[in-house]
């Protein structure tokens, strides 16, 4: 088994590592809890987005680089090590995406995952219920389909994000 990198994944680590010296605030941003700290990290994930680099191991149409697995690893240990703040966005990147990439439409994936992206809108995770935690088998909320939309009733007891984001999931 090779275990070294290759020269196109050494170069794709050169790469990161550049943007990121290039990019990355020289002091930390406000905390993302407060309503300027999100604005900050906001503007933060459009500077990644602009330059394909708030997704890497997405589809380009989405506003990836259709990175490896292992590239995603290499940019995720770069950003890291460069300090760089932390991703307001993550909760829609990291829990929702995948759902969408698995299960999701082609009208929904091209609805969603851009806007996602590129931090034009942040999605709170919204699931938590009283004497659930994050157990999603205990859930009692429900949606009923209403003219117009959905008809959500039950009740939350956190969400991550909320304060601050555009939408929620759960």
């Amino acid at each position: 088994m090779d275990l070294d990198f290759s020269t196109a994944e050494d170069a794709f680590r050169a790469e990161a590592r550049a943007w990121l010296t290039a990019h990355v605030p020289g002091t930390p941003l406000p905390s993302l809890e407060t309503e300027e700290g999100f604005a900050a990290h906001r503007d933060w994930e459009r500077e990644l987005f602009a330059d394909r680099w708030s997704v890497v191991s997405w589809p380009e149409e989405y506003g990836g680089r259709s990175a490896s697995v292992l590239q995603w690893l290499i940019f995720e240990e770069e950003y890291y090590a460069a300090g760089a703040p932390g991703r307001v966005s993550q909760n829609g990147i990291n829990l929702l995406a995948p759902t969408l990439f698995e299960h999701g439409t082609d009208e929904q994936r091209a609805r969603v995952l851009p806007s996602m992206a590129s931090g034009e809108v942040i999605w709170a995770q919204a699931w938590s219920e009283p004497e659930s935690g994050s157990d999603l088998a205990s859930l009692r909320s429900t949606a009923e389909r209403t003219e117009g939309g959905w008809l959500l009733n039950g009740q939350k007891t956190w969400s991550s994000r909320a304060a601050f984001a555009d939408r929620a999931f759960g």
